[in-house]
């Protein structure tokens, strides 16, 4: 039976431009708690200074950095090839007791350590859920190298069970399969006095976060809507924060009384959680992973509804109790997602890695 050492070596891989960055310093963090070394492989854009000084403080962290284009990039083709040789030249360097892809293609390639690979999302679940119909055969390529990296996987994870179905969907079943649910630090999310306003946060140009409803029903609302994260439109009545620093983004979380995310598409929701472990009321769109997550600590509200929208935020702004008691379940729900309990369920998969790609070889 293989057993993955509390003092082993993960090969793990990150892109800069989405909550995969986040995500990835979270779990190295929780990792290292562990004795595990971690060497971060970067892609997608070069580090900011603040995103190289967040990978420094940790201590049993090293980066590796390059700007390659990501998988689900306009014509990334070349340089995703030129990013695996460049990830099994690494893998040469480190000797990795596991290789930890958070990214699809590269689970085709030959690495000599067990691979697991991360479902965080795909553009063709995202195309199904925001455009309603199949994406078009411009990614075609996209499709086929997606599926063979699943499939070149010794094991396939996903934060919910609704991705690891998607997957499922349109790429086909993989032979092993895990669930690891995101985890945050609530160290990182004081709880601050309320204050009365709505927040959005994250990629506020995607489609699939739906923050075009919040615009909408905005002027309606007795209290303004804040929404923090890059865009490349302009809204019309909500109050666009643009790109927040960690701190300056969990002070706004900590004193919004309520945070609505009306998605569309939304695997996990790492925004969500983050406003839940700061004390916020969540207003979420009422998809199966969202409510894979929440359960009961959340009121959903159909995604391309504006009234329901509208009817679920005044009646929160409206009841304080209920409000209150809606922010108290869902920081109780956030807290349940911690690092530790990430870090060890993927310390269990790397082990199922393990033990399936060394007793196919012998």
């Amino acid at each position: 039976m293989y057993e993955f050492s509390r003092n082993a070596r993960v090969l793990m891989t990150a892109d800069t431009v989405g909550g995969v960055w986040t995500y990835a310093l979270e779990l190295a963090r929780a990792l290292g708690d562990q004795g595990v070394e971690v060497a971060l492989a970067t892609m997608g854009a070069a580090l900011s200074e603040e995103q190289r000084a967040e990978a420094q403080a940790l201590p049993r962290l090293q980066t590796f950095e390059s700007d390659v284009k990501l998988e689900w990039m306009q014509d990334p083709w070349a340089d995703v090839d030129r990013a695996g040789e460049w990830l099994l030249e690494l893998e040469r360097k480190v000797r990795p007791d596991i290789v930890h892809l958070n990214s699809f293609t590269q689970g085709a390639l030959p690495f000599r350590a067990p691979k697991l690979v991360v479902g965080h999302s795909c553009v063709l679940s995202w195309w199904k859920a925001v455009k309603g119909e199949s994406a078009p055969e411009e990614w075609n390529q996209y499709r086929a190298r997606v599926q063979k990296g699943l499939r070149g996987a010794d094991v396939v994870a996903a934060p919910t069970r609704a991705m690891m179905s998607a997957l499922e969907e349109h790429y086909g079943p993989t032979a092993v399969r895990v669930i690891v649910p995101n985890g945050r630090d609530p160290v990182l999310f004081p709880m601050l006095p309320k204050e009365d306003f709505v927040l959005t946060a994250g990629r506020l140009w995607d489609e699939g976060k739906n923050i075009q409803a919040l615009d909408c029903i905005a002027p309606s609302l007795p209290w303004p809507v804040f929404a923090a994260g890059s865009q490349d439109k302009d809204f019309s009545s909500i109050r666009a924060l643009g790109p927040q620093k960690p701190r300056d983004l969990a002070d706004w979380m900590g004193r919004a009384a309520i945070y609505a995310a009306p998605a569309r598409y939304e695997p996990f929701g790492l925004s969500a959680l983050e406003a839940g472990l700061a004390g916020c009321a969540l207003v979420l769109g009422d998809i199966a992973s969202l409510r894979e997550v929440w359960g009961d600590a959340a009121l959903y509200v159909p995604p391309d509804d504006t009234k329901a929208l509208q009817g679920a935020i005044e009646l929160l702004i409206e009841d304080e109790a209920s409000r209150e008691l809606l922010a108290a379940s869902s920081r109780e729900r956030a807290l349940t997602f911690s690092p530790h309990r990430m870090a060890e369920t993927y310390l269990t998969a790397y082990g199922m890695a393990g033990c399936l790609k060394y007793s196919r070889a012998a």
